[in-house]
């Protein structure tokens, strides 16, 4: 386990709940444009990386598996109301009430499942690398949706940072404990492969719901949103070089 990959995790997540907490103000367009980004990132390195890797491993089990984390994902953003692919959903003057609780469970059950693919043995060198990237990217927007809700909440600085800090920890505790495990118990490493999977699916649903529901109006597709999503595949294909 690499400790400079999951301190850039922890970072980003630091780094993406800390703007909302010294910023008076975020533009609007600089989320829609940093989800956009780092979702096709994501979906980039998911598709060039990730995918292979469990079809070659497990065959065609892995579209069921893979099917089963998409829907997975769809249950869980019940509890999260979709913050995971940037929806706040902060409550009017008419309806001040936030239902803290499910967010932080939602959200806490999938940064857990995102660390569990980084503490797998891949075959191919270049994915785990390219993987801790793209889950550092989409912890900024993650962070920075978690900590904007939060503010909303009218909760102490105090409570702030503990949620913040114990958040960002999440996933890369999740990391060590899957890397722990499965270099101990040859068995555990196989079925973490089986979780990859699931993970993998998804990485698909949040990503491709962040192309068409980040923000814009309308869900349309701007010249400025086309061009941040491009960027973010570019840069997924150069992290073939790792390789």
């Amino acid at each position: 386990m690499n400790w400079n990959y999951l301190i850039l995790i922890l970072a980003a997540t630091l780094a993406g709940g800390i703007i909302p907490m010294t910023v008076k103000r975020v533009h609007a367009n600089f989320s829609i444009y940093l989800l956009a980004f780092t979702g096709a990132f994501l979906f980039g390195v998911t598709i060039m990386h990730l995918l292979p890797e469990v079809f070659h491993e497990l065959g065609h089990a892995a579209g069921i598996y893979i099917a089963l984390g998409f829907f997975l994902q769809v249950f869980l953003q019940q509890l999260s109301h979709g913050m995971e692919h940037g929806h706040t959903h902060i409550p009017g003057d008419h309806h001040r009430h936030i239902a803290i609780l499910p967010l932080l469970l939602g959200l806490s059950i999938h940064a857990f499942m995102e660390g569990i693919p980084l503490g797998f043995q891949y075959e191919d060198k270049s994915a785990l690398p390219s993987l801790m990237l793209g889950v550092a990217a989409h912890k900024i927007p993650e962070g920075l949706t978690l900590m904007t809700v939060m503010l909303h909440a009218h909760k102490k600085k105090a409570y702030l940072w503990r949620i913040l800090v114990t958040f960002a920890l999440v996933t890369p505790l999740a990391a060590l404990l899957a890397g722990w495990m499965g270099n101990r118990f040859e068995v555990i490493q196989h079925y973490l492969l089986y979780l990859v999977a699931l993970v993998v699916g998804t990485f698909l649903h949040i990503s491709t719901t962040i192309f068409y529901e980040s923000g814009t109006r309308h869900h349309e597709l701007s010249g400025r949103k086309a061009l941040a999503i491009a960027s973010g595949l570019v840069l997924a294909f150069l992290t073939l070089i790792f390789e």
